[in-house]
């Protein structure tokens, strides 16, 4: 994979987190029962960023936030040729009661969504769930639409979007990845 553009720097994933914290804090009228969770991998780290800013923005406590394995729901696991990774899910709260603010990092055909709704499903029955993302690639396969988005990018099929956190890539940044030419 060769890097076709860099969308976004720390600084520029600093600023969407931020709004997306302000418009989650907003639609939902403060924070009251309001929980994240992350889908694992790179949707925790932005789980537990959009805590902070909301923390920093109300003058509270950071939100709860937790972590969701969709390993087991996927609805590819026959099709792959590797077998998924399973760490499990730490969702150390109830959900009952609670508005879910489910994070990822890109949202694409909607399956992995799909997925992790049947993961929350299974955890708990919250009185709503609301969909944060940091990238939005269009090419929806599932009649799925994220209620934050931090940006909305035009890709094609063989084109890949690569989100970076400090955690897991040692920097925080968000690539356009283009396959090689064979």
């Amino acid at each position: 994979m060769l890097i076709k553009a860099q969308l976004m720097d720390e600084r520029a994933m600093r600023r969407a987190l931020t709004r997306i914290a302000h418009e989650i804090v907003e639609r939902n009228k403060g924070t009251e029962d309001l929980v994240l969770i992350g889908v694992r991998r790179r949707g925790v780290p932005l789980a537990r960023s959009l805590s902070a800013a909301i923390a920093e923005i109300e003058g509270c406590g950071q939100l709860p936030v937790g972590t969701l394995d969709i390993a087991f729901y996927r609805d590819d696991l026959s099709t792959r040729a590797e077998q998924p990774e399973v760490i499990g899910s730490d969702v150390p709260f109830a959900l009952e009661g609670k508005t879910v603010v489910l994070v990822d990092d890109v949202i694409y055909t909607g399956r992995t969504i799909r997925a992790a709704l049947d993961a929350l499903m299974d955890l708990g029955r919250a009185q709503r769930i609301q969909l944060a993302v940091l990238i939005d690639r269009g090419h929806r396969e599932l009649p799925i639409r994220p209620d934050f988005v931090g940006k909305n990018v035009p890709t094609s099929s063989d084109e890949l979007i690569a989100v970076n956190t400090t955690e897991y890539d040692g920097e925080n940044s968000v690539l356009i990845l283009q396959q090689e030419a064979e």
